[in-house]
Formats: C-alpha cells, structure tokens, sequence
C-alpha cells in the first residue's frame, strides 16, 4: 500500500509520536486536535488480534449499543408480518414489509443502513444473500438482527447498535462516533466497544488476545494505544 499524502495528513503526522503508544483518553485527545476535513469525520477503533478467522472456534463477533450512539441517522429496513411489522412501525423502523420488501431489495434495492428479520421472514430474506452479504446487511441471530423482539431491535440500532466481526487478518475495525463529540463521550462509546470485544474473545484463543489498538479518525493516521490501559 502506498504512503498517504495531503497537507492536512501530513500537519496532523507530526502532531503525535507515531512510535509511541498512548492510553485511550490520550489517543482520544491527539485525534480531536489534528487537524481535520471539513466533513464531520468518523472516528474509529481498530484492534489486531492474535485469532485464526479461519477456523470456526475463533471468529469474533458481536454487537454493542455504544452509551452515546453513533451520530448519525440510521435507515432501517424490517422484513416482518402482522403484528410483528406493527411492532416494526411503532418503534421508527424506516422500511416494513414481507414477500413485498423481499422483492424490491431483489431487484437491487439497498436504500436501509441496518436490516432486520423475524425467524419466520430468513426462508424468504436468506435468499437475499446475494445482495445483502456483500454489503454487510444480511440479517443474522448472532448479531441480533434475525429476532422475534423486533421492536427491541429497531430501538438498538436507533440508539447506537455497532456490530463488529473479525476480518480475514485478524482485525476488528469498527466505528464509535463523529469527530464533534466531546471527548468523555468518544472515551466512554470507545470503551464499550473494546471491552466487548474483549468479552467476545473465543476459548480458542490462548495466549496473548489483542496484538495492537490504533485510532483514528476517517482520514487521519493511526495513534497507537497502550494495550495495558484497557479493561480485560
């Protein structure tokens, strides 16, 4: 990968030690006061971890209502019937059908941020693969979004609900709020989502779980944070 450049990247290179390793509310603070696009940027934590992904026993994964949301509007899709679709509707869910919402989304359409299904929904919806898998929005029980409490679910994604799965290499790269919150509020939603990943580590995984823990934002570099500040 080649090295990034611009002057705002490079202003905000050298207002940190990259060798050095920060502890979170520190690496929160740098982040806030480097330099920054004019866009309300997402700032973001990623962690390496020691996993194999390729064997069943040690993928990550889960979800986390972060304590002050995301900071953005999420549209949510809701593949349900009767009364589970009136549920749906009464919580805010965006989009509310059955074989109807299946059909459009099989023509192509993806306008939804965040899908939900009922159980008796997957034999139809799972046929969606296709479309959704690629762009993250299949629904599925071990994220939550494959459930009877719909209306609990469309009230978590509203609220902040981050779902997070380890990649092929080993990371976890997930988002935990805009670059406009204040810093107790981006230290707290930054915890929440470490420590539950640091739950969701398989007893697979022996030794050492966490490699490395940077943070950024969507277009700056990466600050390194002390492994050992953290909780777990």
């Amino acid at each position: 990968m080649g090295k990034r450049s611009g002057k705002i990247y490079n202003e905000s290179l050298g207002s940190f030690d990259r060798r050095t390793h920060y502890v979170l509310e520190e690496a929160i603070s740098l982040v806030k006061n480097m330099p920054h696009k004019k866009f309300d940027e997402t700032v973001e934590v990623n962690m390496r971890l020691t996993v194999d992904p390729r064997h069943a026993d040690q993928v990550v994964r889960g979800t986390v209502v972060l304590p002050h949301g995301l900071g953005k509007s999420l549209r949510i899709a809701v593949f349900a019937k009767g009364d589970q679709a009136a549920a749906a509707e009464e919580a805010g869910a965006d989009f509310v059908g059955a074989d109807d919402l299946v059909e459009k989304v099989t023509g192509g359409w993806t306008d939804f941020d965040v899908a939900i299904a009922t159980p008796d929904m997957m034999g139809n919806v799972g046929r969606l693969g296709r479309v959704l898998g690629p762009r993250g929005l299949m629904p599925n029980p071990k994220s939550g979004t494959v459930t009877q409490d719909v209306g609990k679910a469309v009230d978590e994604a509203k609220a902040g609900r981050v779902e997070y799965r380890v990649d092929r290499q080993g990371n976890v790269h997930a988002p935990v709020g805009k670059i406009s919150f204040d810093e107790d509020r981006l230290v707290e939603n930054a915890r929440a989502l470490i420590d539950s990943i640091l739950r969701a580590r398989p007893t697979a995984a022996k030794g050492q779980y966490v490699r490395s823990v940077t943070l950024s934002t969507t277009m700056s570099p990466g600050v390194r944070i002390e492994r050992s500040s953290l909780a777990g």
